[in-house]
């Protein structure tokens, strides 16, 4: 049995939700990846824990490293949080976008089936 698409976009409330719990799911992802980028600069690295924030926050926008490496462990870490990163952020924005996109979407359908 194949379930029928509702006839109009869900209403602004119900859209509010989605989009707030999506928001809510993706800040949640960043922090998570924020607390692992800052616990690796912290003590794979060496780094204080202000600058280990500051490496872990520039890492996860794609800002880039601020302070010099001081060993290989610590280069190597570095490298798989930059690669953890760009997919993080991928996944949030994909995330945090979702309800949008399924709204704008489902508006195009709505016009398309009007005109038939």
């Amino acid at each position: 049995m194949q379930a029928t698409a509702p006839a109009h976009p869900a209403r602004r409330r119900g859209f509010y939700n989605r989009f707030f719990r999506a928001l809510a799911a993706s800040g949640g992802i960043i922090s998570v990846s924020l607390l692992i980028g800052i616990a690796g600069y912290h003590w794979i690295a060496g780094f204080g824990w202000v600058d280990a924030l500051l490496n872990a926050s520039m890492i996860l926008t794609g800002m880039g490293p601020v302070g010099a490496l001081p060993d290989a462990a610590s280069k190597v870490f570095a490298s798989l949080y930059a690669l953890f990163s760009g997919v993080i952020f991928i996944t949030a924005t994909g995330i945090l976008l979702g309800p949008m996109v399924h709204r704008v979407l489902h508006r195009f359908h709505i016009e398309e089936k009007d005109l038939h």
